[in-house]
């Protein structure tokens, strides 16, 4: 009597003593105070549920924005164009926790540059188009700035001997300005959960206009 909330806070107790009076009542008696009981606390279970995925989200949230900070800082790190390249292979996939990175500028430049050989894990350059081929995989729609897709690559062209991981992919396309071929940043990981088609694109979209303007520096 003096500490009511004890029992009342106890579902187990509450539930308990609701079905005794139940029973107390007969069968032939609808009970509608312990219907309506049963939907609040039906209710409640449902709102306790959403509640608690709200703020997993929240949670999630912050912690993928932290972490495309970080990486947006690491872009800041490098005083030139290779150590640059260096970094998106070890620095910001450590941080970004993708198992590839690989950049790809469309060029129509023939014959293999020194830089590039030099680079191959990181960087590979391609022919005039490539990049919205490879974003549209075969559909007529016009590629996205973003693109997340579970994804297995046909071939080692792009992310070289990791391809036969990679089962997710973000696609971040590059614009360089006017003038200017674009380019294509891939995060590739071996987790097919990694990257899906329903996951917000917000922070990836950012990461990808702070690299362009990167980019920008080094293509000057």
């Amino acid at each position: 009597m003096t500490d009511p909330e004890f029992i009342l806070e106890d579902k187990d107790v509450m539930r308990a003593l609701v079905a005794a009076n139940e029973k107390a009542l007969g069968g032939n008696i609808v009970d509608l105070r312990g219907i309506a009981m049963d939907r609040l606390e039906a209710r409640l279970d449902r709102l306790e549920d959403t509640h608690r995925s709200v703020i997993a989200a929240a949670y999630e949230n912050l912690a993928g924005t932290n972490q495309v900070h970080r990486a947006v800082l690491k872009l800041l790190d490098p005083t030139d164009f290779e150590a640059f390249l260096q970094e998106l292979g070890t620095g910001i996939a450590e941080i970004l926790r993708v198992d590839a990175v690989r950049l790809v500028l469309e060029s129509v430049q023939k014959g293999e540059d020194p830089v590039v050989k030099k680079l191959g894990h990181v960087l590979t350059v391609a022919e005039p188009g490539f990049v919205d081929s490879y974003l549209k995989a075969g559909r007529q729609s016009e590629p996205r700035p973003v693109t997340l897709r579970q994804y297995r690559p046909a071939d080692d062209e792009i992310y070289g001997t990791s391809s036969e991981y990679i089962r997710s992919e973000a696609a971040l396309k590059l614009d360089f300005g006017n003038g200017r071929l674009p380019g294509l940043l891939l995060l590739g990981s071996e987790d097919p959960h990694m990257f899906k088609s329903d996951q917000g694109t917000d922070l990836l979209a950012f990461f990808a206009g702070t690299f362009e303007r990167a980019m920008a520096r080094w293509l000057s």
